[in-house]
């Protein structure tokens, strides 16, 4: 890699996080929260948030010290074969998430303009939205840095408004909590956040000038974004039963102003969705071009939020926190404390004993949600599939396939 391409600096990654964090997504998920309370809620936020924007940046120092994204990372431990198909399934869930975030802006959008002029189509929403997605993955990694802190700057505005809006509520501490939902629930809600951007930080991380930049970059950015995006949204819940940005720009009688705000935050963020399973595409197929295939996908992702209904957020976490949360533990402790792997392996195909395990995590991250462990799922199973592999590898270093011309 070319070091003129090292250039992302610490602002870059504040601008980038901060920019990614602030979402239709975040804002309802903090939603779903609202049974605690505001002080637990927000307690849960911060906790969950520390724990998960955490685990996110381990991920992004293995992107600055190796240069190589995420996914393909993952051949570290599994192999070749073993990164091909976390690749498959990487590409999956952000399509999943372009579609998902594409038609909640789109729905936020309808609001607005059937509120301000009787216009009700999210359909064509859903299209616009994915059009300017596009259109932001065309301009490139240099383009993106000049329009991202442009963004960035406006969506900062956003997140001053919403909150006026919601914090200006009397009744916020004022409420009790339901009890319907319990602190360890709410912990995994704000963990597996930052987890989904497990499989994409590296696709950044490698670009950085510096280390320590992408690292404090990344995680300042996300931190503060994601944990003010949850609080409004637990607050909006709280004391409007309504956690939808659009409702709460309209209450406060933002008119025209909310409609470029919503897609504006909706774009910045999907955009790295489409971005990434482009780059993750090209894990399975190297010669394909970066550009032209996050182009694909980002219309891939809007054909899908046009046809297909998929705006079941907790399930969609839940999924993405059984499959990346045991993979990325492997990973994490194969880099940082077994440390026999620190490269890629050339001729290792599928590292069986780093299968099982991730098999197992698997396994027990369904069986940590019924248990609703005090401090969630992910964390728990992140741990034990951790241990599992360090007291395992020993013992299985053989269980690998490699090419034919490579020694055992």
């Amino acid at each position: 890699m070319s070091k003129s391409r090292d250039n992302l600096t610490l602002l870059s990654f504040l601008a980038l996080w901060f920019g990614a964090a602030i979402s239709i997504a975040e804002i309802l998920t903090g939603g779903l929260l609202a049974p605690l309370g505001f002080k637990s809620g927000l307690t849960a936020i911060i906790v969950g948030h520390i724990i998960g924007t955490a685990i996110l940046i381990l991920g992004g120092i293995i992107g600055a010290e190796t240069r190589l994204p995420s996914i393909m990372s993952t051949g570290i431990s599994f192999g070749k074969y073993g990164a091909y198909l976390f690749s498959v399934l990487n590409v999956l869930q952000l399509l999943g998430w372009t579609a998902v975030m594409i038609i909640s802006g789109a729905r936020s959008v309808n609001e607005i303009t059937k509120a301000l002029w009787s216009y009700n189509n999210i359909y064509i929403w859903s299209i616009i939205i994915g059009g300017l997605i596009c259109l932001w993955i065309y301009f490139g990694k240099k383009g993106m840095k000049k329009l991202n802190l442009i963004a960035v700057i406006l969506l900062f505005l956003l997140t001053i408004l919403l909150s006026t809006v919601v914090f200006n509520n009397s009744e916020l501490l004022s409420k009790g909590a339901a009890d319907t939902m319990s602190f360890g629930a709410a912990i995994e809600l704000n963990v597996i956040m930052p987890l989904s951007w497990l499989p994409l930080i590296a696709d950044y991380t490698r670009f950085a000038k510096r280390k320590r930049d992408g690292v404090a970059g990344s995680f300042l950015g996300y931190f503060i974004g994601s944990s003010w995006m949850y609080t409004i949204g637990l607050g909006a819940a709280i004391t409007a039963g309504n956690p939808d940005p659009g409702a709460m720009m309209l209450a406060a009688d933002l008119g025209f102003t909310a409609l470029g705000i919503v897609i504006l935050s909706t774009v910045t963020t999907t955009f790295l969705d489409a971005y990434s399973a482009g780059v993750t595409f090209l894990n399975i197929f190297p010669k394909a071009d970066e550009r032209k295939a996050a182009l694909a996908m980002g219309i891939t992702g809007t054909l899908i939020a046009v046809i297909v209904p998929i705006e079941q957020y907790e399930n969609f976490l839940y999924a993405i926190g059984s499959v990346f949360a045991p993979l990325f533990a492997i990973l994490l402790t194969d880099y940082f404390i077994v440390k026999k792997n620190i490269k890629l392996q050339e001729g290792l195909l599928v590292n069986w004993g780093a299968a099982i395990v991730w098999i197992i995590g698997v396994i027990m991250y369904y069986q940590f949600i019924k248990l609703d462990f005090v401090l969630g799922a992910t964390v728990p199973v992140m741990a034990i599939t951790g241990l599992i592999y360090c007291l395992s590898w020993r013992l299985t270093k053989n269980w690998r396939l490699l090419e034919k011309h490579q020694n055992c």
